[in-house]
């Protein structure tokens, strides 16, 4: 009798002691692991948290490692050749070597010099044009959606024609009117015509923001306009005017080395259109000079894609519901393991 007693009070004692551990909250240390969240560094902590957070993201930070490597080159570009982009440096069709990085072109000018002394005016034009334009929907967005009535009417009225307005289009006329458009007209003219979906989709957006509490208590206060504007407004807009500067930076770009590359540019200008120009028009293709075509394709699937990575990062910054849904698989996983139910996502 006293052994059926005493067995009892063992396994229930040693099954307990089971329970206990099941049961015992995981430190943060082991739900960091599980999780897969990787603890951040401590000097963080002294930065605003938008940038810190920023700072801590892998895509974002990659996008600004490669702008600003392009951007260096681009600035310190006479000091990495000692070639004239414009002047003949070597024999025709040299293939890449020690004294010729990208080798020649057929006129025996050095692919790599005139690589870097485009990256100025290719990006400088593409930058410009998306700046200007991304300034220009901004303002006009934020000004139409706030205070409607006259000015909305008036303001979108602008922007339905410039949406119907074609950018290329009228590139082309002016090439026409002038023998041959630069670099800097060509980027002007995309600035002009390139800001009518971005103030759309801002104005839109800040039709939905100017009925919120935090918006109608900063006017019950007698706040300023245009500090609720900077102030309340312009932060939630980051990630649309981030956006709109990506996509108008990209088209820009594309939109120069297209038309340098058709021939409707300045041929004499050294940008990635224009060595892509020259390269067809010397059927580097045909006679087996690939260095002479992919450089300036890289250089500008290079600039895009880094844009691209900073606008995720942008994206998963400003709104976390992002990032929290790209999560859901690994929660998912952490719940199951824990016996958890994750039938709430």
């Amino acid at each position: 009798m006293s052994e059926l007693t005493h067995t009892p009070s063992i396994a229930l004692t040693s099954r307990g002691d089971k329970a206990t551990d099941t049961m015992r909250a995981p430190t943060q240390q082991e739900l960091m692991r599980e999780l897969g969240v990787k603890p951040k560094p401590g000097w963080t902590s002294r930065l605003p948290p938008s940038v810190a957070a920023f700072v801590t993201n892998g895509k974002g930070m990659a996008g600004v490692v490669i702008l600003l490597a392009l951007v260096l080159t681009a600035v310190f570009a006479p000091l990495l050749s000692s070639y004239d982009p414009g002047r003949r440096a070597g024999k025709p069709h040299v293939q890449p070597s020690y004294e010729h990085v990208l080798g020649t072109t057929r006129m025996g000018k050095d692919v790599f010099t005139q690589l870097v002394h485009g990256a100025r005016v290719s990006l400088a034009v593409g930058f410009g044009a998306g700046i200007f334009a991304a300034m220009i929907g901004l303002a006009i967005g934020i000004s139409s959606g706030y205070f409607g009535g006259k000015v909305d009417d008036i303001l979108t009225f602008f922007v339905n024609v410039v949406l119907v307005l074609p950018g290329l289009p009228l590139i082309i006329v002016i090439a026409t009117m002038v023998e041959q458009a630069s670099p800097m007209v060509i980027g002007l003219v995309l600035a002009l015509t390139g800001w009518g979906w971005a103030a759309r989709t801002i104005r839109t957006q800040t039709l939905a923001l100017r009925t919120r509490e935090f918006v109608l208590s900063a006017e019950l206060m007698g706040e300023k306009k245009w500090r609720i504007i900077l102030v309340e407004i312009f932060p939630n807009m980051l990630s649309f005017v981030m956006g709109g500067l990506v996509l108008g930076t990209i088209a820009a770009i594309l939109a120069e080395a297209a038309l340098e590359f058709i021939g409707l540019g300045d041929p004499n200008a050294v940008t990635w259109g224009t060595m892509l120009f020259w390269a067809q028009r010397n059927m580097a293709l045909q006679s087996g000079a690939w260095w002479e075509v992919f450089p300036p394709c890289l250089a500008i699937m290079l600039t895009g894609a880094a844009l691209v990575l900073v606008n995720f990062a942008v994206d998963e910054i400003t709104n976390p519901q992002l990032k929290a849904s790209r999560n859901i698989g690994r929660i998912r996983k952490f719940l199951s393991r824990r016996g958890r139910s994750a039938d709430v996502f």
